[in-house]
């Protein structure tokens, strides 16, 4: 209750996300916005094989990743990473 009470009172930005891959049948967004595989966001493929997103989300920092065909995968133009309990990294965007 108290993440929808946040989420109607803090201004939101609207935030894209990309990923390149061409070759994928799907690829999703997932992070601890999406409470990350239970809500991932379903990216759309552009003609020239990336797939976007846009997500609006409050001020903060956020970690993030891509499932692409079911597999984990970084956000290779995300310079800022913080190693996961699964021996990963998850990418972190900060939206100010």
């Amino acid at each position: 209750m108290a993440e929808t009470l946040v989420a109607k009172t803090a201004k939101t930005k609207k935030e894209s996300f990309s990923y390149s891959a061409p070759k994928a049948g799907s690829v999703h967004l997932a992070g601890n916005f999406t409470e990350w595989d239970k809500h991932p966001i379903k990216m759309r493929k552009q003609k020239d094989g990336t797939w976007k997103a846009d997500v609006a989300l409050a001020p903060g920092e956020y970690e993030y990743r891509f499932l692409v065909d079911g597999e984990w995968r970084d956000d290779e133009t995300c310079p800022v990473r913080r190693p996961n309990a699964f021996g990963g990294q998850n990418c972190i965007r900060e939206v100010k």
